[in-house]
């Protein structure tokens, strides 16, 4: 646990109200009166709060949220959501709350325990306040879309119903055990920056792997201001699919010790969970870096943008986060820099801006698209002059080439309409290629996994997402998930592929009518539910939502299993997943 902090270093020009003010770990509990907090936490109801929700506790704890000390009520709540300010008038664009279920409030008084996943005590939090809480309202409101693709979206279903809100009495912070070194609170960092003697501190934001060209704009910008450079990578919540935060901190400990000029640069990690809310999110990181004691902040183009919507459409418009800063910044304190497009010249070995290269000059450029598909998923080193070799070898650890990579076939549709034979077929195809499948069937992980679910909507969303999560690890250590179940929620369904991890959660919505899967219902199901012995049966009195924008779509009618099951193989060849022979 890290111990009280009460060094208020800042970086250059000192942080005035309403940024950078009192942290609850500078309040912490120690010796006596710690162990008197402890004995009453064991004798009050508690909940265990979401990961999400512990990173954000951790950041009110220790500033990083300032001015707030606790989570949103009610009143904060509605305003931040229609005018990103707080009641009493300061700019905080996006809400942080904490959500529960009305069954596990029942027993609780004035008081209640906020545990961690692993149970260990947290906070006490005197109950003040309890209200409604809507998934739409806030989505529409907050990050402008109800669309499932959103992460955060789906992420939204599986919330409580109800916020609650009160002042905190801080116990522990979270206990971590990598990269300990890289911990620190914004106080600390602060007066780190400080005692590098600059005046003003320039923060870059990222969740992704730094390469050459991330080098290049870091130090600029510093030069640029005439200041320090603060590295600071969230290593909490990030979008779904990212690098994870171990091998990201391993190259950024390397790029930094080698290759950054160390009375300058300071490497700190935030354990931010991201909203992924484009602009307003952009201009949250932007506090939360003042808070750090930065003057200026990079933000890029799409800065925290969660890519494409369910159309294929951005969700967020390419400078949307930058117009959106350049109009508060003043307010905050906080002056953004763009992030400048560099290319590189192989001729002269230097990165220059793209609007700034030469006439005939040769220019060469990976996009990321370009460093997944066609290095990393083929397995080839990337080229020195767009990575370091230590970030290639790092990478190349990690991320095995494609062929070599788990993934999850997702088999989505009515019950008859061809899921199970497809997906055995399938399964057959896949280990006649040398590759391991396991197959998660709907029917029969009810038998094992989700024996004693019912059917409620609850019931249903529950065992899509055990068999999701249960994929999720599978593909994690590369191996082939093949899951049919209906699945007819799309909320769970997005929630799996966030899970999963979007390039490798493959949905194949498998598009049979009702009618023909009714005449291939040999076990009657359909006639029971038509005659009301079966309630909630799915495509007859409870709904199907079919997929919007599936990877593969199949015809069950015009096309055998056989013919199916080899377009998706096609597919799997096409992207890689498996080898042509």
């Amino acid at each position: 646990m890290l111990e009280p902090i009460n060094d208020n270093g800042v970086s250059g020009a000192e942080l005035i109200p309403p940024y950078g003010g009192e942290a609850l770990v500078d309040l912490l509990a120690t010796g006596d009166a710690r162990q008197e907090l402890i004995a009453q936490a064991n004798y009050l109801p508690s909940i265990q709060i979401s990961a999400r929700a512990l990173c954000d506790l951790e950041l009110l704890a220790t500033g990083g949220f300032s001015p707030l000390d606790r989570f949103m009520g009610k009143a904060d709540y509605e305003r931040v959501m229609n005018e990103m300010r707080l009641v009493n008038g300061v700019l905080f664009p996006l809400p942080i709350t904490l959500t529960a279920d009305e069954q596990s409030l029942k027993s609780a008084g004035d008081r209640i325990v906020l545990r961690d996943a692993s149970n260990n005590i947290i906070a006490i939090m005197e109950l003040e306040e309890t209200s409604l809480w809507d998934a739409n309202t806030e989505a529409t409101l907050v990050l402008g879309t109800t669309d499932n693709r959103h992460p955060l979206v789906s992420e939204m279903s599986t919330w409580g119903k109800v916020c609650i809100s009160g002042r905190l009495q801080l116990i522990n912070l979270p206990r971590y055990f990598d990269f300990v070194e890289l911990r620190r609170t914004p106080a600390e960092v602060r007066a780190l920056l400080s005692r590098m003697g600059y005046e003003k501190a320039v923060a870059f934001q990222t969740r992704n792997p730094m390469h050459r060209i991330h080098e290049e704009l870091t130090r600029r910008a510093a030069e640029a201001i005439g200041g320090s450079l603060l590295i600071h990578p969230v290593v909490g919540l990030t979008k779904p699919g990212d690098v994870d935060h171990y091998t990201r901190v391993r190259i950024y400990k390397t790029l930094v010790e080698k290759y950054y000029d160390p009375d300058r640069t300071l490497l700190s990690l935030l354990p931010l969970a991201m909203r992924l809310a484009g602009p307003r999110e952009a201009l949250w990181h932007a506090i939360i870096r003042r808070n750090h004691g930065a003057t200026h902040f990079i933000i890029g183009r799409d800065h925290a943008g969660p890519g494409k919507d369910s159309t294929g459409k951005p969700f967020y418009g390419p400078y949307a986060a930058q117009e959106l800063l350049e109009q508060h910044a003043e307010e905050i304190g906080v002056t953004p820099v763009p992030f400048q497009e560099l290319v590189y010249l192989p001729d002269k070995e230097i990165y220059v801006e793209a609007d700034k290269v030469p006439a005939g000059a040769r220019v060469a450029n990976i996009s990321g698209t370009q460093v997944r598909e066609d290095y990393l998923a083929k397995g080839k080193p990337l080229p020195e002059w767009f990575t370091r070799k230590e970030t290639s070898e790092i990478l190349a650890e990690v991320y095995p080439a494609r062929q070599k990579q788990g993934f999850c076939i997702w088999f989505t549709g009515l019950s008859g309409s061809g899921k199970t034979t497809t997906a055995e077929i399938l399964t057959s195809l896949l280990m006649e290629h040398g590759r391991q499948v396991t197959v998660l069937d709907g029917d029969v992980v009810r038998t094992h996994l989700s024996k004693g679910l019912g059917f409620s909507k609850e019931d249903r969303d529950t065992n899509i997402l055990r068999i999701g999560f249960v994929a999720s690890e599978i593909v994690r250590h590369n191996g082939i998930a093949i899951c049919a179940a209906v699945s007819p929620y799309r909320a769970a369904r997005n929630e799996n592929r966030k899970m999963v991890g979007d390039g490798r959660f493959i949905e194949v919505f498998v598009d049979t009518p009702i009618e023909v899967c009714e005449q291939r219902d040999i076990k009657g199901m359909y006639a029971r539910a038509h005659r009301g012995e079966i309630k909630g049966f799915t495509g007859v009195d409870d709904p199907y939502e079919s997929p919007v924008n599936p990877e593969i779509t199949l015809d069950t009618v015009d096309f055998t299993p056989e013919e199916n099951a080899h377009k998706i193989m096609a597919y799997l060849e096409k992207q890689g997943y498996i080898a042509v022979y």
